[in-house]
């Protein structure tokens, strides 16, 4: 049987041309006013997940 992807893991995690996990950073939703603006861009960026962290290569249904 066909396995599903998880939508919420979909939503928060973007899979690259390569098979890279890029997840977005966390502390950018609420209480923004005193964080310094510095602190803001950088949590902007985007990281990788690292291998250790299969559970969500097979959420998304990559493994």
């Amino acid at each position: 049987m066909k396995r599903k992807t998880h939508r919420g893991a979909a939503k928060r995690f973007r899979v690259t041309r390569k098979g890279k996990v890029l997840h977005r950073g966390a502390n950018r939703n609420h209480n923004l006013g005193k964080k310094g603006s510095s602190r803001k861009r950088r949590l902007t960026r985007t990281g990788e997940v690292r291998e250790e962290r299969s559970t969500v290569l097979r959420l998304l249904g990559r493994r």
